[in-house]
Order: C-alpha cells, then sequence, then structure tokens
C-alpha cells in the first residue's frame, strides 16, 4: 500500500472515529441508557448498535468494494483485499457505568494483515492512530515506555480477577507479585496506555477479532510488540500480551511457566 493511500485511509478512520463518537456521546450525555443483553449474556446498547450503523453505512458509501467485520451487525465481503473491523464500544460495561475506560476500535486489514488501527475515547478526546511503523494521538507522535525489568513495570488487564491465583492461570499471580503495580484499566483503553508510554503492559487471554486486530497496528506503531499469550501471531489468535520490546520477552516466559 503506498502512502498516499496509507494516508488517505487514516484520514478517513478519523472521519469514523468523530461520527461515531458523535453518537456516543449523545447516550453518555444524557446518562440514562438502555441495556440489553446479548445471547452469550454481554450487554449492549443503542450507543453501540448506533455507532456501528453509521461507521458501517460511511465505509459502504466511500469504499463499496471494501469488506466489513463487526460486534453487532456481522460481516460482509470478508474475502475483499481491504476489510474494516470495528468494534464501536470496546467496554461497555465501563460505558453504562460512566466510567471513560472505553473506546471505539476501528482496524483496516489488507490481504488479511493489520494495516492501520485506531482507538477513539470521545470522553476524554484521545484519537489513537497506528499504521505498523507511526502511532500518533491527536496528531502527536506517541510510543511505549523504556522498561525490562518487571519490578518496575505498571501492569493491566481488563479483568483484575484473572490475577487470582484460584482462577488458575498459569503465570499471571508471579506477574502481579512481582510488578510495580497491577491494576485493572481495561479494554482498548489499557492498551492506548501502552501506546502512549503511560503503562507497560495489557493483556488479555480471551478476546474476539474485533477486539484484538485494530490493535496490533497501533502497538507495533508505537514501538511495542503485541502477541498472543504464547508469543505467536495476535492476527491469528483470541489473546494479546502488549508490552514494550524490552519486557515482552520476559512476560512471555512467564506466562509459558518458564520465568
Amino acid at each position: 500500500m503506498d502512502a498516499t493511500l496509507r494516508e488517505e485511509l487514516k484520514a478517513f478512520i478519523a472521519e469514523l472515529a468523530r461520527a461515531s463518537g458523535e453518537l456516543i456521546m449523545r447516550y453518555w450525555n444524557d446518562g440514562n441508557v438502555q441495556v440489553d443483553r446479548k445471547a452469550d449474556a454481554t450487554p449492549v446498547t443503542e450507543a453501540d448498535r448506533g455507532a456501528e450503523r453509521i461507521m458501517r453505512e460511511m465505509i459502504n458509501q466511500r469504499y463499496p468494494a471494501h469488506g466489513i467485520i463487526a460486534e453487532e451487525f456481522g460481516n460482509e465481503r470478508e474475502d475483499a483485499d481491504f476489510v474494516w473491523v470495528l468494534d464501536p464500544i470496546d467496554g461497555t460495561k465501563s460505558f453504562v457505568g460512566h466510567v471513560p475506560l472505553f473506546g471505539t476500535l476501528i482496524g483496516l486489514l489488507h490481504k488479511g494483515e493489520p494495516v492501520i488501527g485506531c482507538i477513539h475515547q470521545p470522553v476524554l478526546g484521545e484519537l489513537l492512530i497506528g499504521d505498523n511503523e507511526t502511532a500518533t494521538l491527536n496528531g502527536k507522535p506517541v510510543h511505549v515506555r523504556d522498561c525490562e525489568k518487571l519490578e518496575a513495570a505498571v501492569i493491566c488487564t481488563t479483568d483484575p480477577e484473572l490475577f487470582n491465583p484460584a482462577k488458575g492461570i498459569p503465570g499471571l499471580s508471579r506477574l502481579a507479585d512481582a510488578a510495580l503495580l497491577t491494576r485493572s484499566w481495561g479494554d482498548c483503553y489499557g492498551y492506548l496506555l501502552v501506546a502512549t508510554g503511560r503503562i507497560d503492559l495489557m493483556l488479555d487471554p480471551v478476546m474476539e477479532p474485533w477486539d484484538v486486530l485494530p490493535l496490533i497496528a497501533i502497538i507495533r506503531g508505537a514501538g511495542g510488540v503485541i502477541t498472543t499469550w504464547d508469543g505467536g501471531d495476535p492476527a491469528k489468535g483470541r489473546s494479546a500480551v502488549a508490552a514494550g520490546p524490552g519486557i515482552h520477552p520476559i512476560i512471555i516466559d512467564i506466562l509459558d511457566g518458564h520465568g
């Protein structure tokens, strides 16, 4: 993909983020959002549905040959060369609790590979875009911070219960005990914090394609490393470990039970 097309698509991602963010903020400011339950018991609101509708309409109008993979209304043209990946509100539980630790995830695949990603937090006015080579927050370059020792690291996960030894996930209690701080600034916002150098590690053991695919070009663009829990390709997996290059191999070693 040439540089001109890449910049055109990044500008369009910003348009998608602004349009979906305006709708989400109307529901946020209303303060009375009805919560429904999907078949898997996860919450969904009309803000989720409305934001996805807007983005799908914009994509189909601007790039009718492109495909879409999305959480609320399914997939279309998945075999297209360019495929958009949408999660209108990643962190719906935070959204309905009026906690600004959610975000809109927008990703773009080219021939199956993540090439651009976006996290938009409309309440805080943060727009993070990455393209595997660079990452910017509101137009300014950002980078993961240097951290090579677990005892100096701030680590996060979406569900703090994962660090409970009773959950039986190898390595997690060791991570929590050894790290400087362990927090649950979760969902996509934790990955924004990694990419902008505010924390050192974000990890989630179970993710859907729309949760993880938009993150890849962001973390890589910010100079970080993102893999599955076993160190594999995150574009083909359903988990994520995102960190700076100094500490990432240490984390994977511990999760594998070798550290």
